[in-house]
């Protein structure tokens, strides 16, 4: 692999430079520098959308909540969990409203809106454009997701974050406070979101959370050591 070559180990997280010294990576050859996503965010928080969707809904008058959900293990029964809790959600909180982007798989698709089709406050979409998803991701209640990107995305937004999987990859975010995993269970998934929705000191202390993923000025540290590598390489060629 390339950490077998690499001199230089840029790590996003705390966690992250742990697996590396643990994998034989000589520590001082490893930086802690956040994760480059957090930095694009930096960039790109639009205000305003574009699809006509997301125009539409009511982000001042109602508790927005966007779902996605996409991953192959997930297909088939889960998918049908969640849909099943998002009709529970929405019957027991009139107040709510959900935004769906429907993964253009086949049979995500076929599910997702054989399920939900008729609810008239869950909003079925295609894929949004990125800076779209960004926009609601600022202004809505929560997120519940199996998306890896969206997991490092909505604590940048102090967006709290249900991961619908049993596991992740990114376990930075529960540990962190930002979210938490909650597996595709109908009574987990309506459990943990009727607890943000109904318990304001629950949901401020996710809300409030800090990033595990960083500031958002990550390649500035990494440029950093990258010219500091180099000009010390230079200045001993020249000697």
């Amino acid at each position: 692999t390339v950490g077998l070559l690499a001199t230089l180990h840029f790590a996003p997280t705390e966690r992250a430079r742990q697996n590396l010294v643990r994998e034989g990576v000589p520590p001082e050859s490893i930086w802690l520098t956040g994760n480059t996503i957090v930095d694009a965010l930096r960039h790109l928080r639009a205000e305003a959308a574009r699809t006509e969707a997301v125009r539409a809904m009511d982000f001042s008058g109602s508790r927005v909540l966007l779902v996605t959900a996409h991953r192959r293990e997930n297909q088939g029964q889960p998918l049908r969990n969640i849909c099943a809790a998002v009709r529970d959600v929405v019957a027991r909180f009139t107040d709510v409203q959900v935004l769906f982007p429907v993964h253009p798989s086949p049979a995500v698709h076929a599910t997702v809106h054989a399920e939900l089709r008729d609810e008239p406050r869950v909003h079925l979409t295609g894929p949004l454009p990125y800076d779209d998803l960004l926009h609601v991701l600022r202004h809505c209640e929560m997120v519940l997701t199996d998306s890896g990107g969206i997991q490092e995305e909505a604590p940048a937004f102090d967006c709290p974050v249900l991961v619908l999987r049993d596991v992740t990859e990114r376990p930075e975010v529960a540990e962190s406070g930002a979210g938490a995993l909650v597996g595709t269970s109908r009574a987990s998934i309506v459990g943990h979101v009727t607890r943000l929705l109904t318990d304001d000191a629950a949901y401020a202390a996710m809300a409030a959370a800090p990033n595990p993923f960083g500031d958002g000025f990550a390649a500035e540290r990494i440029v950093d050591v990258i010219a500091q590598r180099f000009d010390h390489q230079v200045a001993l060629r020249a000697v």
